[in-house]
C-alpha cells in the first residue's frame, strides 16, 4: 500500500486539519507524533526508502528501539499536512540503542522532525510502558484560552485542575487524574522533556506555561478529544473570569458523587 493511502495517514491528516481549524496551530506551532504499529509499517513498506543517515535524537529512549513514528516536521505548518503530507511529515525509525533516528519516508523538500522530538519520544517511552503499549499518540498544541489562563491562575497542578474541573460537569470524567503544570521553560530541550515526562507519570494532560498543552492518547480521537475538552473548559473559565468570577460552582461532595456514579478513579487529592 502507498503510505499516502494508509488509514493511519488519513487519521493523522484529519487531526492536524481539525486542530488547525480550531485555531490551535498558528504558523508552524504545535506538533504531533504517532507510534506506528509493526503491522501498519509492514503494510506500507514499499513506500519506504533505506535508512541513509542517522541523526541523534537528543535523548535516549532504549525502550523505543526499532519503533517507527509518524511525526510532523520542524518549521512545518499544520495547515499544510493535509494537502502535502510528503513535504510536511516524516516516518522515522529509531535505532537499536534508542539514541538516533533515520527518516524512512517524507520531508521530501528537506528538513527534520519537530524540534520537540526529544520530549515526544520520552513521553512515548513512558506511556508505552505504563499502558502496555496501548498509548500511541503524543500531541502538542497552542490552544488560546488555556495559554491565557497560565497568566492568571497559579501555576500549580491542584489550582489548575480544580478550576477546570469546575467548568463543566463532564470535565472530571474526561480527565479524572487531573492536569500537571510545567513552569515556563525553553521548548525543545532535555529540561522540559524531563519535567513533562515526570508529570506524565501521573497525568495525561500537561500544561506548558505561557506556551501550550501537551497530551497523550491511545488513538487519534482520544488525544484530540482530550485537547478539545481541556481547551473548552479553559474557554469557559476565561468567560467566567471576564464576567466577574464565580458566584456558585460544583461542590466538593458533587465531585465525589460524580466519581461514584460514573465509576471513575477521581484524583481526590486535587480537591482539597
Amino acid at each position: 500500500m502507498d503510505i499516502l493511502n494508509a488509514p493511519f495517514m488519513e487519521s493523522f491528516k484529519r487531526l492536524t486539519s481539525d486542530a488547525f481549524k480550531k485555531g490551535w496551530h498558528e504558523r508552524n506551532g504545535g506538533n504531533l507524533t504517532y507510534r506506528v504499529p509493526a503491522e501498519e509499517v509492514e503494510s506500507v513498506k514499499e513506500s519506504l526508502h533505506p535508512a541513509e543517515q542517522w541523526q541523534p535524537i537528543g535523548n535516549t529512549v532504549p525502550d523505543l528501539a526499532g519503533e517507527y513514528f509518524l511525526v510532523t516536521g520542524s518549521g512545518k505548518y499544520m495547515r499544510n499536512v493535509e494537502i502535502a503530507p510528503e513535504k510536511n511529515v516524516a516516518l522515522i525509525e529509531i535505532d537499536a540503542k534508542g539514541e538516533n533516528y533515520a527518516i524512512r519516508w517524507g520531508l521530501v523538500d528537506g528538513g527534520r522532525p519537530t524540534s520537540e522530538l526529544p520530549t515526544h519520544l520520552a513521553a512515548h517511552e513512558l506511556k508505552k510502558k505504563m499502558t502496555n503499549g496501548k498509548n500511541r499518540i503524543i500531541y502538542h498544541a497552542h490552544p488560546t484560552n488555556l495559554i491565557a489562563l497560565t497568566f492568571v491562575l497559579p501555576l500549580e497542578d491542584k489550582a489548575f485542575t480544580r478550576e477546570l474541573w469546575e467548568m463543566a460537569t463532564e470535565d472530571p470524567v474526561i480527565f479524572p487524574e487531573g492536569i500537571g503544570v510545567v513552569p515556563w521553560m525553553v521548548p525543545g530541550g532535555k529540561e522540559i522533556a524531563d519535567a513533562s515526562v515526570k508529570l506524565m507519570e501521573k497525568y495525561r494532560v500537561v500544561v506548558w506555561s505561557h506556551h501550550g498543552l501537551f497530551v497523550c492518547g491511545d488513538d487519534f480521537d482520544e488525544a484530540f478529544g482530550l485537547m478539545d475538552t481541556v481547551e473548552k473548559a479553559a474557554e469557559i473559565c476565561v468567560k467566567v473570569l471576564s464576567m466577574g468570577g464565580k458566584k456558585q460552582t460544583i461542590p466538593r461532595d458533587g465531585f465525589i458523587q460524580l466519581a461514584k456514579d460514573f465509576n471513575i478513579d477521581l484524583n481526590t487529592e486535587l480537591l482539597d
